[in-house]
């Protein structure tokens, strides 16, 4: 039942107040009727007594609020939600973009999402496949993990999102796979790019795309992610897909909250950031994940590009406590043209353990990989020594590390945008690289796979 008020009391900028309300609920949906029949769309943010303070999704301009009248709808932002979206462009509000009729739903959803049952969650050990050696060898992607990128302004965080959109698989059996891409306070140039993109490689038939531009309302940049996760939590656990969920960027949807903040006069925290980020932002991080007895599960992969390139900055610093690692990319790394920059030391993925070994990737994939970090890690330090102290200065065995480290940039880092590599090819890789090195120097990896794998030449 709705309930309307003809008591709008003021407007300032996005906020407008009405006197007199009864039975408002925090974020509860509310249309704005204009004099002429106008519908403007906003929601609860703040109730006082009998005021209630309401959010526009759009700009108040042109409002007389003598003859507006303000219609409470007794629920809170829902999407509708149907397999039918498979294919389909929305705008942050859930509105077809590409030109196509709405979605006739199967559900209407709550965007705010249900809480998972900690005891109902099945642990992540299920090996995803982007197609990215970077990842897939040294930080692997695992079914139902919440995995991070932490980018840097200019860097082609974009080019890497779409990648992974196109190229990631379950491997085995027929599992069905689906992409829920949301792109948050993005430009035109860049919603095109990833729409063009998906639709050249076929990757729009299996992806829902979400995208919010950078001239749109601030609070429909809030409410971009959570269509996205309502999108994905359907088509995980009603459909029983694999449902993989790319956030780009999480920046752009914390300066959106900052904002919001503001113009309701909270006191700030960190940066000016509002005090309760950490707990907003993990109502979105922590609807990842699977349930028991239930076939599907949703993977997210939120990308955020880090203020001033600095990790300790709340966003990163944030997102780092509530997921499950990270994949940094490196800016050192670009200008070598190395891509994608992937900076593979300071990355980690938490659950990479679970999804490896015999049976998911295969035997030998744990030893080659700690073998590559070692390996990585020594031959940087050497080619450090080098610039400082000379070549001379390096023993015989440090030039092949510093050779060694050089060669790992240029073959299993630089792979470009295009390549999409099996897992197996990784691990080829890696062992090709691993020659390099004298076989007294492999010390991480068993005799066994050193026999098995490293080729006689």
């Amino acid at each position: 039942m709705f309930k309307e008020y003809k008591t709008i009391r003021e407007v300032v900028g996005p906020l407008m107040v009405v006197d007199g309300v009864e039975g408002v609920k925090y974020n509860e949906l509310v249309d704005i009727v204009c004099h002429n029949g106008e519908i403007r769309r906003g929601k609860v943010l703040e109730i006082n007594r009998d005021k209630a303070v309401v959010q526009l999704f759009e700009n108040s301009q042109g409002l007389q609020i003598v003859s507006a009248k303000a219609r409470f709808t007794g629920h809170s932002q829902q999407l509708s939600v149907s397999r039918d979206m498979l294919g389909r462009v929305f705008d942050g509000m859930g509105n077809p973009r590409d030109g196509g009729a709405p979605v006739i739903p199967e559900k209407v959803l709550d965007i705010n999402g249900e809480p998972i049952n900690p005891a109902a969650r099945n642990y992540p050990d299920e090996f995803i496949q982007t197609g990215i050696s970077a990842i897939d060898g040294l930080n692997t992607l695992v079914r139902g993990q919440k995995l991070p990128v932490f980018s840097m302004s200019g860097l082609p965080h974009a080019e890497l999102a779409a990648q992974i959109a196109r190229q990631a698989k379950v491997r085995g059996g027929d599992s069905k796979f689906a992409v829920v891409f949301a792109a948050i306070g993005i430009t035109f140039e860049e919603s095109q790019y990833f729409v063009n993109d998906f639709k050249k490689t076929g990757a729009i038939e299996r992806t829902v795309l979400f995208t919010n531009l950078a001239n749109d309302p601030a609070v429909e940049r809030i409410a971009t992610p959570r269509m996205a996760l309502t999108c994905a939590e359907y088509l995980a656990f009603d459909c029983g897909m694999h449902v993989l969920v790319i956030l780009t960027d999480i920046t752009n949807y914390a300066e959106a909250l900052r904002e919001v903040s503001a113009a309701r006069r909270e006191v700030p925290g960190r940066r000016g950031y509002p005090g309760y980020l950490y707990t907003d932002l993990a109502t979105m991080y922590e609807r990842a994940g699977r349930i028991r007895g239930s076939e599907g599960s949703i993977t997210q992969i939120p990308i955020l590009t880090m203020p001033e390139d600095d990790k300790t900055h709340p966003i990163p610093d944030l997102t780092g406590y509530i997921t499950e690692g990270q994949i940094i990319l490196s800016r050192d790394l670009y200008k070598k043209g190395v891509n994608p920059p992937i900076d593979v030391l300071p990355s980690l993925s938490r659950l990479k353990d679970k999804g490896i070994g015999r049976g998911k990737t295969r035997e030998d994939h744990a030893d080659t990989m700690n073998q590559l970090f070692a390996a990585y890690a020594r031959g940087k330090e050497c080619k450090e020594l080098a610039a400082i102290l000379g070549e001379a200065a390096l023993s015989d065995t440090d030039k092949l590390y510093a050779e060694f480290a050089e060669q790992f940039e240029k073959l299993y880092v630089n792979q470009g945008f295009e390549t999409d590599r099996a897992i197996e090819d990784t691990l080829a890789l890696g062992w090709e690289l691993l020659k390099i090195l004298p076989k007294s120097e492999l010390k991480r990896v068993r005799q066994a796979y050193i026999d098995k794998y490293l080729s006689k030449d």
